[in-house]
């Protein structure tokens, strides 16, 4: 049987959680793929940190090159986040004739011509359906099966953080600061919550989405962007006596030929499919000339659902390229 070596850039979170997947049902997808996944080396950036999963000493490396510069590695999957050095990593990677897999949403929004054209250029596969909604599988959805529509509009709930704010301030009645607390309490929101409830994070998942449904690169930057730290009881009061919800959403329309995009705070009927996604939930709602209206709904973060569809992009690259 024919094995496909993987290097891990990266073995946080979501690193502990694609190494499990990859050990733990490795037999399955050997069944499903005819190739075996072996993770060889693995970054590992932090000696302190507590790990989902433990590996191998022989396994571990504290320098990249280990991975980017390795002959024997295949697959580079990258999950160390931020742009730097990240987007280097990438790059190097592919040069050095190596498939790429990302979940790393601010890197690719930010370079994503750079990366794509890189991946053309020396022929190799560049994948990424993690760095959008987690385990919800919409990237591959928009470049799969839905690729012959013409897309109209694309709206959902990008940030799992905002969205259980939102719908605690909502149905509990209760005030932004007490709920970020309670969600910090609870691992829902980082310590410095700034990429989440300014709406930056949801910005660079919309870049993402926009690249693939309208192919234009629009840098997070240029998306007019606006948080959930303004939002106030009263407000949350006022829409819902209006029949309404508020939301962060991410929403890119198709209006006379051009695209136009914006992240903010949203006023939804309470009728509206994503107005019912609640807490951490994650939602991507799709409006194609042919197919109509498509809801993808799910975990939009996670070890395990976002190792999920990491984990889904090797596997494509097996069966393509194995």
């Amino acid at each position: 049987m024919k094995t496909a070596k993987i290097g891990l850039l990266g073995f946080g979170n979501v690193g502990g959680g694609t190494y499990k997947i990859l050990t733990q049902n490795k037999k399955i997808i050997e069944k499903r793929t005819g190739v075996t996944p072996e993770v060889i080396k693995i970054l590992k950036r932090s000696k302190n940190k507590k790990r989902l999963m433990d590996a191998d000493s022989s396994l571990l490396t504290e320098d990249p090159d280990d991975i980017i510069q390795n002959p024997e590695v295949d697959i580079v999957v990258e999950m160390i986040g931020g742009i730097e050095p990240a987007t280097s990593f990438m790059v190097q990677a592919m040069k050095a004739g190596k498939h790429v897999v990302s979940a790393n949403k601010a890197a690719i929004a930010a370079n994503y011509r750079l990366l794509t054209n890189t991946a053309k250029e020396y022929n190799v596969e560049f994948l990424y359906e993690a760095s959008v909604a987690g385990g919800i599988p919409v990237l591959s959805s928009l470049t799969g099966p839905l690729e012959a529509n013409n897309f109209v509009e694309i709206m959902g709930i990008l940030n799992g953080t905002t969205n259980y704010i939102l719908t605690k301030m909502t149905d509990e009645n209760l005030p932004y600061d007490e709920v970020l607390k309670e969600a910090q309490e609870k691992g829902f929101a980082e310590a410095d919550p700034t990429a989440d409830v300014e709406g930056i994070d949801a910005a660079n998942k919309l870049s993402i989405l926009i690249a693939l449904a309208f192919d234009k690169h629009i840098h997070p930057d240029s998306i007019p962007t606006v948080g959930i730290t303004g939002i106030s009881s009263d407000d949350i009061k006022a829409a819902e006596e209006s029949g309404k919800k508020i939301k962060l959403i991410g929403k890119a329309s198709l209006r006379d030929g051009m695209v136009e995009y914006m992240v903010a705070p949203t006023l939804l009927d309470k009728n509206h499919p994503l107005a019912g996604v609640s807490n951490e939930f994650n939602a991507v709602y799709v409006t194609g000339d042919m197919v109509g209206e498509l809801m993808f709904y799910g975990r939009g973060a996670g070890p395990l659902p976002t190792g999920s569809a990491i984990c889904g992009d090797i596997i494509n690259i097996m069966k393509n390229r194995f």
